[in-house]
């Protein structure tokens, strides 16, 4: 099996976390999103792994090769956004007759049980992972008949169907989808300019391939802040760890802070992780993301995300107040 990885976007809805790396790189829940990505994949028995890269992709190679250096993996650039169709098609030539292959879109964390594809995909040709959501309007879903993929339709107007397209795709023929790749954009079959999956499946759908769509158990967007956060509280439940140092402060579960991290005088919590080389002073802090080597002091904070490296430094305020006074000190 050949895992591939497209991991160009520019992650513009995340700026500014991404406006210095890259959009899989941003961590929550004490980890990188690639970082959580990779782990579950790990299960697999992929001989490859294949990351479809921007010309910043050198912070992923890096990564990789610190965090997961037995992985086998290959970067193949991608200089022209002509959308993920066209990315993936970069990598064709990496991709041999008879080799199953996983694409996994890199702003996104699931939970899923991986080891049963071959059970999931028996009787078919691939498997479009999906899941129920209630805001269908907003996703590319799949139309479901007799458990077969009979239909795809981009943010529908009307509940066709409610199986949101999570951006997880398995392949039984992976040279035989690029085949199929490759004649869409020779077909210049694009939307605004761009080369979407959805008529690379409609066309073998035609041609008679099957496709099940197998619902995943957590969908964790990670493209925007407001998703980001969302998705660290969900991680970070059943999840107190505090692998750093918490001295003369109360954590209200759950609350992961990394080894190399100290936290003084604070109350953090719910829902904060605080990533290794930072120091938080005197501080409350809930449901935020404190990055890598940033300095917070004598802050108030909730649903905030720091990025690295960030010094955050306030103090106390002096006042004289008097009787019957009302005041409300705002945040923007």
């Amino acid at each position: 099996m050949k895992i591939m990885l497209p991991a160009a976007g520019k992650g513009t809805r995340l700026r500014p976390q991404t406006q210095t790396k890259a959009k899989s790189l941003v961590h929550v829940a004490g980890k990188t999103v690639l970082e959580h990505i990779i782990g579950r994949l790990n299960q697999l028995p992929a001989s490859e792994y294949i990351f479809i890269i921007d010309e910043n992709g050198h912070q992923i190679s890096e990564f990789m090769e610190s965090r997961f250096p037995s992985l086998s993996c290959r970067y193949v650039v991608q200089m022209e956004q002509k959308g993920p169709a066209h990315a993936i098609s970069l990598a064709t030539s990496f991709v041999e007759q008879g080799e199953d292959l996983l694409i996994v879109f890199n702003d996104t964390i699931f939970d899923t049980d991986l080891s049963l594809i071959d059970d999931h995909c028996a009787g078919c040709d691939g498997l479009i992972y999906s899941k129920e959501v209630e805001d269908y309007q907003r996703f590319g879903v799949n139309v479901v008949r007799d458990g077969v993929i009979i239909e795809m339709v981009e943010k529908p107007d009307t509940p066709v169907s409610k199986l949101a397209q999570v951006g997880l795709y398995y392949l039984r023929d992976g040279a035989d989808f690029m085949r199929y790749l490759n004649q869409t954009i020779l077909d210049e079959d694009m939307v605004k300019g761009e080369y979407y999956l959805p008529a690379v499946f409609m066309r073998m759908i035609r041609d008679g391939r099957k496709f099940k769509a197998p619902e995943i158990d957590a969908w964790l967007d990670c493209g925007k802040p407001e998703t980001l956060l969302e998705t660290n509280s969900y991680l970070l439940i059943g999840r107190h760890h505090i692998h750093g140092v918490a001295i003369d402060s109360v954590l209200i579960e759950p609350v992961h802070i990394e080894q190399g991290a100290v936290v003084r005088g604070c109350i953090l919590g719910p829902n904060v992780s605080v990533a290794a080389g930072s120091i938080v002073e005197t501080s409350i802090i809930k449901n935020s993301i404190i990055n890598g080597k940033s300095h917070v002091r004598n802050m108030i904070l909730q649903n905030s995300i720091l990025g690295d490296a960030v010094h955050l430094i306030s103090s106390a305020r002096r006042m004289n107040i008097g009787d019957h006074s009302s005041i409300e000190l705002q945040s923007g």
